[in-house]
């Protein structure tokens, strides 16, 4: 090997190692274009964290969880969370056909999230509700979300043999402001809790 050939060696040695030290920084400074844009919709439990959710709930009891929206559209947005309960017979959101519930909204909270900001929105709940045992079913007066009593005279939850309980859906559907549609239009995403309504 000539003195030629060496040089060309240490050159390429030298720059190949340049290169792997600067990557990492360079990256810090190349900006990549996003290819993925969604939103995020989840429900924590009273500690922030996806473990410990009410299930067996007490009459008039307080309960409290957090929703929270993760906005990666690449524009601020404005979302609009519908609240809605159901039995096991009535409409849920349906994924596969991408429609939102035909129950009417019990309660909406509104917020406006930056691109690649979070809201968090703590909610507390409880349940107003008698036991018929003639029917064998529980019967809901009211729910209460954050202070704010809702009407639910007629909302009623037969026995489930299969789940031994008397079964209740809360859930909530994240809807989005179009512009060019002057409205909000469905999200297609949703999240929600079981609950056994405690007859004891």
């Amino acid at each position: 090997m000539n003195l030629h050939e060496y040089r060309v060696l240490f050159v390429a040695t030298v720059g190949i190692l340049a290169l792997l030290v600067a990557s990492p920084a360079m990256s810090r400074l190349l900006v990549f274009p996003r290819t993925e844009f969604f939103t995020e919709f989840w429900i924590l439990d009273s500690n922030h964290r996806a473990e410990d959710y009410p299930f067996n709930v007490i009459r008039t009891a307080n309960y409290s969880v957090f929703l929270g929206i993760g906005n990666r559209l690449g524009h601020t947005a404005y979302y609009l969370v519908e609240v809605k309960l159901r039995n096991q017979t009535q409409s849920a959101p349906n994924s596969f056909n991408r429609t939102s519930s035909s129950l009417p909204s019990l309660f909406n909270v509104a917020a406006f999230v930056a691109d690649e900001g979070t809201w968090d929105y703590p909610l507390t709940f409880s349940f107003d509700y008698a036991y018929n045992e003639s029917l064998s079913q529980v019967e809901l007066s009211s729910l209460k979300f954050n202070d704010i009593t809702v009407d639910v005279t007629g909302f009623r939850a037969g026995w489930d043999s299969r789940n031994n309980g008397f079964l209740c859906n809360l859930f909530f559907e994240l809807w989005i402001y179009d512009a060019s549609a002057s409205g909000f239009g469905y999200h297609e995403r949703s999240v929600g809790l079981w609950f056994n309504m405690t007859t004891s």
